[in-house]
């Protein structure tokens, strides 16, 4: 039987098409595939453009990937807000950034970026996303890479009086989220202005062909980089996906979405480092540990 590289999908704003596959090797091109992880098919469950990325530098260690977006990323409901906001850049102190998600739909709008504005990225991607956009004047966390890091940061310590725009996405009931950062800069005495700069939209996805290869052996692990995204990935898949899954191990990079798994019923939760090398490096130990006790 032939297995597919992975699968592409489709977006256009909130419409997701069918799956269709990408790079369809023959079965001589997957065994002579090598690298570290050849052979392990990995489920990622990422929104789209995320998942596309960590695919490929999963392909290029031998692994096989699937996709199942768990998370549609879309334009905000209301336009107005974010324009409004982005003609007043130069009245703000500081610009905090809660994902890639966000770095990228700001930087789609070309906006006149003010060089004394200081963006603040919630981690490594984040402050790639911004960079890459032409932002240079970009602090983030060393370590953790979350509310909790960016609040720890030196800069977000005095700043009684100071204006802050807090770029973020918001699902479509309007939740925009962790509200800590918002909540403990105001008790710090600063102005804070959320922005939802995008959507956070549940996928309606037919999982049947990832089901299929999955009760076949061909998935040996399962990627969610957030409790949003686990939770609509175990909608879309099912009793069926949550019983395969209860036998297939759970990479997550944030000890938050392992509780939140576990309180799922999920049991088989690794927790590695954040970002795609995190991850990636978090499979390359569980699955040369498997290899070294057969």
């Amino acid at each position: 039987m032939r297995l597919p590289l992975g699968y592409v999908y489709r977006q256009r704003a909130a419409n997701i098409r069918k799956p269709f596959p990408l790079n369809r090797p023959s079965s001589s091109a997957l065994r002579k595939r090598q690298g570290p992880l050849s052979g392990i098919g990995v489920l990622i469950t990422r929104p789209a453009r995320q998942s596309a990325t960590f695919a490929g530098r999963l392909a290029t260690m031998g692994g096989i990937p699937f996709i199942l977006p768990g998370l549609i990323i879309a334009p905000p409901e209301n336009e107005a807000p974010v324009a409004q906001a982005l003609e007043r850049l130069n009245s703000f102190d500081f610009a905090l950034f809660v994902s890639a998600n966000a770095a990228e739909a700001v930087l789609a709008r070309h906006p006149a970026w003010p060089p004394n504005l200081i963006a603040i990225a919630v981690g490594p991607s984040t402050a790639d996303a911004l960079i890459s956009g032409g932002i240079t004047n970009v602090i983030a966390p060393a370590e953790r890479y979350d509310s909790e890091g960016v609040l720890s940061l030196p800069a977000l310590q005095q700043v009684a009086g100071k204006r802050v725009i807090l770029f973020r996405g918001a699902s479509a009931g309007g939740d925009g989220g962790r509200e800590l950062m918002r909540v403990t800069l105001e008790t710090r005495g600063a102005s804070v202005l959320p922005i939802a700069c995008y959507q956070r939209l549940r996928p309606s996805i037919d999982p049947g062909a990832i089901l299929d290869h999955w009760r076949q052996g061909s998935i040996h692990a399962v990627v969610a980089t957030s409790a949003e995204v686990l939770d609509n990935f175990l909608d879309l898949v099912g009793a069926t996906g949550k019983s395969l899954l209860a036998n297939t191990p759970l990479f997550v990079p944030h000890p938050r979405i392992a509780v939140h798994a576990q309180a799922a019923g999920l049991t088989d939760v690794v927790i590695t480092a954040a970002t795609d090398a995190g991850l990636l490096a978090g499979l390359l130990q569980h699955f040369s540990q498997r290899q070294d006790t057969k």
